[in-house]
């Protein structure tokens, strides 16, 4: 999970997400932001794993009303496999802009939904001029963009409900590719495979960058390979995830975005 997925997948979202404008929409500038990013991603201490990041196997449960077995119990996998069929990892990067942002990344397998998004929260104000309960708990603003699978972006923000009193109210303003735009989709190893024949390589990973990508999940590989998690399955299939992971949740962070 954490070799494949992370690694390769969402640690290139997380630098798509938190790079600086390139000079040029070229690929080797849009490559050198990329690259600084994973550079200034704060390695995670050996012994301090257990802090940045949570694995997770599923057992049995239910997915839209239908039993499902617990990995364990699939075909071909050993009775006591301590494969992770879920990670989630907080990243923290030390650059100018990002300094105490904590980034959090997520892959599961047999969960609620399929489905990878971006999601950006906003912080809260400092000073709120509203001072009444209901302002104090309204949720932060945030911005979601859907890799998959309907891709768009969707922004919540808080409206003031129409009335006399005072009254705060998340609301959401949604684009859909497939609703904007008519004609066929194209799947993304089409726009890959077109870039290899016209020798673009602006989403293609360079070698600095793959490098950089492993020196940041190795650590979490290593500690997790040299010792067995002693609370396989820890959580049922058609859930988003073990409770354990809600701990690496930062302060002002009380619960996992559920898409």
């Amino acid at each position: 999970m954490v070799r494949d997925m992370f690694q390769n997948h969402l640690l290139q979202l997380l630098t798509l997400t938190a790079m600086e404008p390139p000079a040029a929409f070229t690929a080797d500038a849009v490559r050198d932001e990329k690259a600084k990013v994973l550079g200034a991603i704060r390695r995670i201490p050996p012994g301090r794993i257990d802090e940045f990041a949570v694995r997770g196997q599923y057992g049995p449960g239910r997915v839209d009303g239908q039993a499902l077995p617990g990995y364990r119990q699939e075909q071909g996998v050993k009775p006591d496999s301590q494969t992770p069929t879920f990670a989630a990892i907080r990243f923290m990067i030390d650059n100018w802009r990002w300094q105490g942002v904590p980034f959090y990344l997520r892959s599961g397998k047999r969960m609620p939904r399929r489905v990878s998004e971006i999601a950006v929260q906003f912080r809260r104000p400092p000073h709120l001029m509203f001072r009444r309960r209901q302002i104090q708990e309204c949720e932060p603003n945030l911005i979601a963009m859907r890799v998959q699978p309907d891709e768009g972006i969707a922004l919540r923000f808080a409206v003031k409900v129409p009335g006399l009193e005072l009254g705060i109210k998340p609301v959401d303003m949604d684009f859909s590719y497939r609703e904007a735009f008519a004609g066929p989709e194209h799947s993304a190893y089409e726009t890959l495979l077109a870039d290899c024949m016209t020798g673009d390589a602006t989403l293609f990973a360079r070698r600095d960058e793959v490098e950089a990508a492993w020196a940041v999940v190795d650590p979490v590989i290593e500690a997790w390979e040299s010792r067995p998690a002693p609370d396989f399955p820890n959580y049922a299939a058609g859930t988003w995830g073990p409770p354990a992971a809600d701990a690496l949740l930062a302060k002002g962070h009380d619960r996992w975005r559920q898409p």
